[in-house]
Parts: structure tokens; C-alpha cells; sequence
């Protein structure tokens, strides 16, 4: 009978492992012809597992009903608020990526297939209440993201990136496991609950050591200062649906594990760890803001820009508090909108012959040759930007808000400083769109599908938003609230 409550806690994993070998099956025999066939296969299975998830989030399901397979998986309320922006993020690339690789002639058959089979990882990893789970589930989204990365096998450009974090990303896997094998060999347990019973007093010199490598292994994930090295050249390299990939759903996941990590197995050391994610939010904000600052690639400004914000979102984690942690998931979730419009919309910037416009001095007078769009990344870069009254405005607001509560005063206003500091290339980009003479550069016409979802990204951080900043805080602070329940 637990068996059998097992698998229904992990239908969606199953739903996506199964559809991804099936559309393996397809691509193999159909080849690349079925290629736009298999990612609405693809879609769909994503939304299934969207509305699969829901409830459970709706629900706030917590507690032991939640575990499976002897504590390793944990199905509850914050995983499925993850879940849901991981499948809403990889299903919006899938709608977006087929254009741009049939225009280039890279639009292969195992794409959608890579990125479900990503998406599995990332839906293992914010589940894992194991090290071992944790780490084949981190595998998993690796391994599909080093192929996606250098998925232009003709650019150069591309294949540099595929190498750069597959090099990058194997070092981490091995700070990762290092720190893994210190906290076994210290608390002689890989389950989340076995080794914050085991810390739960003074903590070791080598489980420290454990815990510092776990963290920084985790950091190169998501990106966070020190360990964000290989996020532009990545960005920039990579096809730009892949980079539109990367810097949202992974970045979901990677957050949520990190969270996870620190508050259950960690939890009772947050003394131990909370300087550390200090430093690292700090940072993140300091170097995205100021990295961006000199870029001139479009891409690579949003590589630092998500730098920047993962800064803002690990200040909801330096607080160690419920508060902190609902903050974290409401900033995530209009970060994977702004996001989402904003990778959308470098999508759409495309001269005659349909060849991507990546330079933003090529941008100029485009308010005057492509209104709408440069209308709407206009306010997608308000609101990364956090200015008031665009929906990125709330997301840091409720994380200042919560580290203020938490009595890091000094951490807040050092965000809010650094954070207008970060203002400025926003603000550069929508001087050059509106009161330059036009480049007359970005003239190419755009599919129907990037519309739809640049509109529907530009409505969610618009005003019009903040109708639903009561039901996103209830569903957030109920998800915080079923992390921490065991921690």
C-alpha cells in the first residue's frame, strides 16, 4: 500500500519519464520531420503534469502524506509551487524555440525530448529529501543542459558555451559530492531528516566543511556570486530559447533545492550557513548590477541581470524565516515572468532576412519602426528594474520587507542601494529604444506565438498584477510553511 502511495505522489516524474522515452521512440523513427509534432507532444505532457501538481499546491499538502519511497521524495506544497513555475517556464521555450531553430536549420527531433527530460531532473531535485536523490536528479538536468547549450552545432559561439559549462558544471558536480561525502561521513546519513537530527547541537568542523562545499556546489546552479563565471559567455553563446531556458526554469529549481537544503537538513545550523548566503546575495547584486553596466550584447546584460536577481531572491533565504521563504517564491515567480517576456521579446528582434539582432545600439528608434514590442520590453525592463507602480516592484518589496522583519536591516538597505544601481541599464535600454535616432535594424516580422506570450508576460507584471499579490501570498506563504513544517 505505501508502494502504491509512492507512485501516485510521483505521477507527474512518471508522466514525464514516460512521455520523454515515448517521444525518444518517435523522434528515432520519424526523425526530424516530427520535430514540431513532438514539441506539442511535449507541451501537452507538460501540461498535464501542470494540472497534476496544482492541487497539491491549491491544497497545501504537508506532512507526512507527502513522503514517498522511505523519506527520500517529498511531494508537498513548496515543491509543487516550483513545479508549477519549472513546467510553465520549459513549456513556454517549447512554444518559442521551434521558429528560431527551423530559421537557423537546427531544429532537431530530440530537442523537446532534452528539454522533458530536463525538466524531470529539475522536478526530482526540488522533491529530494536525500542527497542521493538529490543528486541524480541535479544529473539529470545537467547532462539535457550541457547537450542544449551547444545545440547549434554549426555556430561556434554555441559550442564554446556547451563546453564552458559542461567543464564548469562537471567542477561543480565535484565540490557538490565532496561536500556530499563530508556530511555522510559526519552524520553517517544521506536523508535530510537523519542528518539534521545528527547536527542538532555543535556542529563539527567537517561537517561545516560539508555544508560550505554542498552550498557552493549549489550556488553554481543558480548562478550566485562567486560561482557565476560561466553564466554570460553560457547566455550569450547558447541558442537564445536554450538561454531563455536557463535562466528560468533551472534557476527555479536550483533556488528551491538551496532552500530545502538549508532549512531541513541544515535548519538547525541556520547560524552557520546564513553568513554565507549573506555574502553570496550581496554579491550577486553588486556584480550583476555593475557587470551589466559595459555590456553591449543584449544577452549577455540579461546573463548579469539574472545574476543580479538571484542576489534579491537569497535575501529571503539569509532570513531563515517563513517570511523569508514565501518572499522568496512570490519574487520567483514574477521573476520567471519578467523573464520569460524578456527572452520572448530578444526572440522577436530580428533584421530582414530574419537573422537575430543581438546588439543594443541596434536597438535604437525602435519605439518608432516596432512600437508594441518595444513598448512591452519597456516594461519588462521597469519591472526587473523594480520600479513602482510594475509588478517587479512587489517581488522586492515583500523580500525587503521580510528581511527587515527578520531584524537584517542593514542587508535591506544595502539591496535597496545596490538594487538602484542596477536601475541604470534597464533604464539605458529604454533610452535607446525611445530617444535615439532609429537604427532601422530590427525590421523582421514576428510569429504569432511570441505575441502571445510577450502579451501575456507583459499583462502579469503590468498593474493589473498586483490583483493577484493576495492569492500568490497565500499560496507562497502555504508552500514556506509546508518546507518548514519538518525543519
Amino acid at each position: 500500500m505505501e508502494f502504491k502511495a509512492s507512485l501516485a505522489l510521483i505521477a507527474p516524474e512518471i508522466l514525464l519519464s514516460l512521455s520523454g522515452l515515448a517521444l525518444l521512440l518517435v523522434a528515432a523513427w520519424s526523425g526530424d520531420k516530427a520535430s514540431r509534432t513532438i514539441s506539442v507532444l511535449a507541451c501537452v505532457a507538460l501540461g498535464a503534469c501542470f494540472f497534476l501538481v496544482a492541487p497539491a499546491v491549491c491544497a497545501g499538502a504537508a506532512g507526512p502524506d507527502t513522503m514517498a519511497f522511505g523519506g527520500q521524495f517529498r511531494a508537498d506544497a513548496f515543491a509543487g509551487f516550483a513545479k508549477l513555475m519549472i513546467f510553465a517556464a520549459s513549456g513556454a521555450v517549447l512554444i518559442v524555440a521551434p521558429s528560431f531553430l527551423e530559421r537557423t536549420g537546427s531544429m532537431r527531433a530530440e530537442f523537446p525530448v532534452l528539454v522533458l527530460f530536463a525538466t524531470l531532473g529539475m522536478s526530482i531535485m526540488v522533491s529530494a529529501t536525500d542527497l542521493l536523490t538529490l543528486y541524480i536528479g541535479l544529473e539529470l538536468n545537467s547532462l539535457s543542459a550541457y547537450v542544449l547549450a551547444a545545440f547549434l552545432r554549426s555556430d561556434n559561439r554555441s559550442a564554446e558555451a556547451g563546453l564552458k559549462y559542461f567543464v564548469l558544471g562537471a567542477l561543480a558536480s565535484g565540490i557538490l559530492l565532496f561536500g556530499m561525502s563530508l556530511t555522510y561521513g559526519f552524520t553517517g546519513t544521506t536523508s535530510f531528516e537523519g542528518i539534521r537530527v545528527a547536527l542538532d547541537g555543535e556542529l563539527a568542523t567537517g561537517a561545516l566543511f560539508g555544508l560550505i562545499f554542498v552550498l557552493a556546489g549549489l550556488a553554481f546552479k543558480m548562478s550566485a556570486v562567486p560561482f557565476h563565471m560561466w553564466t554570460p559567455d553560457v547566455y550569450e553563446g547558447a541558442p537564445t530559447p536554450v538561454t531563455a531556458f536557463f535562466a528560468t526554469a533551472p534557476k527555479v529549481a536550483a533556488v528551491a533545492l538551496t532552500a530545502r537544503v538549508a532549512l531541513d537538513p541544515f535548519g538547525m545550523q541556520a547560524d552557520a550557513w546564513q553568513q554565507i548566503v549573506v555574502f553570496a546575495a550581496l554579491a550577486s547584486i553588486v556584480v550583476g548590477a555593475l557587470g551589466a553596466i559595459g555590456q553591449s550584447n543584449v544577452k549577455r546584460l540579461l546573463a548579469y541581470s539574472s545574476i543580479n536577481n538571484i542576489g534579491f531572491i537569497l535575501i529571503g533565504l539569509a532570513t531563515g524565516t517563513l517570511a523569508g521563504a514565501s518572499a522568496m517564491l512570490v519574487y520567483l515567480a514574477i521573476y520567471v515572468a519578467m523573464t520569460v517576456g524578456s527572452f520572448v521579446a530578444v526572440l522577436m528582434l530580428r533584421d530582414a532576412d530574419g537573422n537575430p539582432v543581438e546588439a543594443i545600439s541596434d536597438l535604437a528608434g525602435l519605439s518608432t519602426t516596432r512600437p508594441a514590442l518595444a513598448w512591452c520590453l519597456m516594461a519588462l525592463m521597469f519591472s526587473t528594474a523594480g520600479i513602482p507602480p510594475l509588478f517587479g516592484f512587489w517581488g522586492k518589496f515583500v523580500v525587503f520587507r521580510a528581511a527587515v522583519e527578520a531584524d537584517l536591516i542593514v542587508l535591506a538597505a544595502l539591496g535597496i542601494a545596490a538594487s538602484v544601481i542596477g536601475a541604470f541599464y534597464y533604464i539605458k535600454i529604454v533610452k535607446i529604444m525611445f530617444f535615439d535616432e532609429p537604427a532601422n535594424k530590427v525590421v523582421g516580422k514576428s510569429d504569432w506565438s511570441h505575441w502571445a506570450l510577450l502579451a501575456i508576460s507583459t499583462v502579469f507584471i503590468s498593474p493589473l498584477g498586483y490583483l493577484l499579490t493576495g492569492w500568490l501570498g497565500d499560496l507562497a506563504d502555504s508552500a514556506a510553511a509546508s518546507l518548514l513544517l519538518l525543519a
